[in-house]
């Protein structure tokens, strides 16, 4: 009973919170929600026996990457007009996305794929198992080359961003160092003798 209470109260947190995601019009604010958010998700994942899955949630999303997000929103500090521009413009393909995320989220994830006829009760575990070991051997022997394939695809992401990010930069202020060796005295400074005739 107690840990169906708690199932509940870390459930209705995460929906409530990616709720406020979505309905936040203050960006930083949104970002708060976000970690609360991933904190209950947390919660019900280590509810589920999955500890490593749960803390590595709590380390690098909400501790790396939800920081990273929050000081490039506080520093960036995007208007909102500006965001709202094109809002009604692209409202009906906004809908027309949201209902096929909807559609492919119940057939993912709707009784015909789920339940406990499909998905029987795991036993308990011994005592010496671990999570992280199974997911380990699991990753690395049945799931080694989407793995890779993966991480291929987060190399190439990344590559394309800084690529993408370097073609639109402002012109390098950098002098060349051959330039500044060539310099000599008289073209840095010159002596100007103002006499009393011109003033």
């Amino acid at each position: 009973m107690i840990k169906q209470s708690i199932f509940y109260f870390f459930s209705f947190l995460a929906i409530s919170s990616g709720s406020m995601v979505i309905i936040s019009r203050n960006s930083v604010r949104a970002l708060l929600f976000l970690v609360v958010t991933f904190v209950s998700t947390a919660g019900l994942w280590m509810l589920l026996e999955s500890e490593f899955l749960s803390i590595t949630l709590i380390l690098v999303y909400v501790g790396a990457v939800m920081v990273l997000f929050l000081f490039v929103v506080m520093m960036l500090d995007v208007e909102l007009a500006v965001i709202q521009e094109g809002f009604t413009r692209y409202l009906p393909v906004g809908l027309c996305a949201a209902v096929l995320i909807v559609v492919g989220l119940v057939y993912t994830v709707g009784p015909r794929n789920f339940g406990s006829e499909r998905i029987p009760i795991p036993l308990p575990h011994p005592a010496n198992f671990s999570h992280v070991e199974a997911l380990g051997v699991v990753l690395y022997t049945r799931f080694l080359y989407p793995f890779e394939l993966a991480g291929v695809l987060l190399l190439s992401a990344i590559v394309s961003a800084i690529s993408l990010a370097s073609r639109d930069r402002r012109e390098n202020k950098a002098l060349d160092p051959n330039q500044q060796i060539k310099v000599c005295k008289e073209d840095r400074l010159r002596l100007v003798n103002i006499g009393k005739n011109n003033l």
